[in-house]
């Protein structure tokens, strides 16, 4: 009795055994007849690419923007970048970057021309993108709901190119440092903002107050693990180590209000040490993904790009 040829199966059970693939995999599947390219390029394959393993080789320096990436690093995430377009048609939601990788606004223009349909992003390292190069790719990305960021020193124009582009933007990660003019303009540009998470974060406590006393929209706020911090009546910084009654009584409207600031804490332990601003690359190549809101939780590196993937795509 015979059964149905390749080329003649279903595409849905295609797509089922393609989802088991990793990008490298799938490279030469979608070349055998155009059905399997359709079904290589299904939106159920390719709902989130995270490149969570990708790093670039660089030395940090003086001058801005204070780092040298190795050249074949650059050429390296174009050629990844110019396979997932080739097999995904576009057809990706979501996109994971490490901290640790130090694109061009070349790469950044890339991606935003050929996934314009995403609607969540972690961003990668700011040094080498400028201000009209993450402008322009925004400008694009209008379907964008949740944005995970690295620190930066004047966000404002950020928030303002959310506000006017991304309509239907909730979700906000900072990881960094959050000082009252970042608040200020979170506040003024995002006011319907749901999700603010600072986990990990150096974080004013007027900055704090400001998201707590004048974002009405806001539902839930994560200061995990944040080092807290105020300036005193003589210029010295003082670390806070406990919240106060007042903003405890602030937080409480909120559906989900996370915090930590234990001394018995690893996390908060690794803040202290670090001044405010961790050094991810000391700890656990995992512990720059967790969140304790759930729907920021980057969990284990997806199947797409694994280790396979990186160890396959290097260039000589």
């Amino acid at each position: 009795m015979m059964g149905k040829r390749w080329e003649d199966m279903d595409t849905d059970v295609l797509v089922k055994i393609f989802k088991e693939l990793n990008l490298v995999e799938l490279s030469p599947v979608s070349q055998v007849c155009r059905l399997w390219r359709m079904a290589c390029a299904d939106p159920l394959i390719w709902g989130t690419l995270d490149f969570g393993l990708l790093k670039s080789n660089f030395i940090q320096t003086r001058a801005s923007p204070y780092i040298w990436v190795d050249e074949r690093s650059d050429k390296r995430l174009a050629k990844i970048l110019r396979l997932a377009v080739a097999i995904s048609l576009g057809n990706v939601n979501c996109m994971i970057f490490h901290y640790n990788l130090y694109m061009k606004d070349e790469h950044l223009q890339y991606i935003s021309q050929r996934f314009p349909h995403i609607k969540r992003l972690v961003m990668p390292a700011w040094n080498r993108i400028t201000k009209m190069g993450i402008c322009l790719a925004i400008q694009r990305w209008e379907r964008l709901e949740s944005l995970t960021m690295p620190t930066i020193g004047h966000p404002p124009y950020i928030m303002e190119e959310l506000s006017r582009r991304c309509k239907n933007f909730k979700e906000l990660k900072v990881m960094g440092s959050f000082d009252h003019t970042f608040a200020l303009a979170v506040s003024t540009y995002l006011p319907k903002l749901k999700v603010l998470s600072l986990r990990c974060s150096k974080v004013r406590m007027d900055a704090l107050q400001c998201v707590l006393t004048s974002m009405e929209h806001l539902e839930v706020l994560n200061i995990s693990h944040c080092l807290l911090f105020e300036i005193a009546a003589n210029g010295r910084r003082q670390v806070i180590h406990e919240l106060d009654d007042k903003t405890l009584e602030s937080a409480s409207r909120l559906r989900e209000f996370h915090h930590c600031q234990s001394r018995q804490c690893v996390a908060c332990q690794r803040m202290l040490q670090d001044d405010g601003i961790l050094r991810w690359y000391r700890y656990e190549d995992w512990f720059w993904r967790r969140d304790e809101v759930s729907s920021l939780d980057l969990k284990d590196y997806g199947r797409l790009f694994g280790a396979q993937c990186e160890m396959l795509t290097s260039v000589d």
